[in-house]
């Protein structure tokens, strides 16, 4: 299974959108054999960045069992529609169903508040 180390970092630490804003969680479980994941995964966060509406992204490490999940953060509805339907993240969601998931869930949620700490700022 590929592994991909620039997106361990839970967060950019990017300064916060304005709430109210959208969240993309998606959850899912990679097939035994997920050849080209990585690179693939690594494309549609380049790809996700250069959206309009696109605010950020958090990806967590997957486990040993392949579970991961990947947060991409969005101005409206519109543009995770916008988003969904995108040429090449069309054919990579294709991918992803055909060769590279067991299982996955989307979920959209929309986020009125934010807050937190980063002990880098003390």
């Amino acid at each position: 299974m590929e592994r991909r180390a620039e997106h361990y970092c839970p967060t950019t630490h990017k300064a916060p959108a304005a709430a109210p804003y959208y969240a993309a969680i998606f959850s899912s479980t990679l097939a035994d054999d997920a050849e080209g994941y990585g690179a693939m995964a690594d494309r549609m966060v380049e790809l996700a960045r250069e959206q309009e509406g696109f605010i950020d992204v958090e990806s967590a490490e997957r486990t040993s069992e392949g579970f991961g999940i990947t947060v991409s953060y969005w101005r409206d509805l519109e543009s995770i529609r916008r988003w969904k339907a995108q040429s090449e993240h069309a054919a990579a969601q294709k991918m992803g169903r055909d060769a590279f998931y067991r299982s996955y869930k989307l979920r959209i949620a929309r986020v009125e508040r934010e807050c937190g700490f980063d002990h880098r700022d003390e």
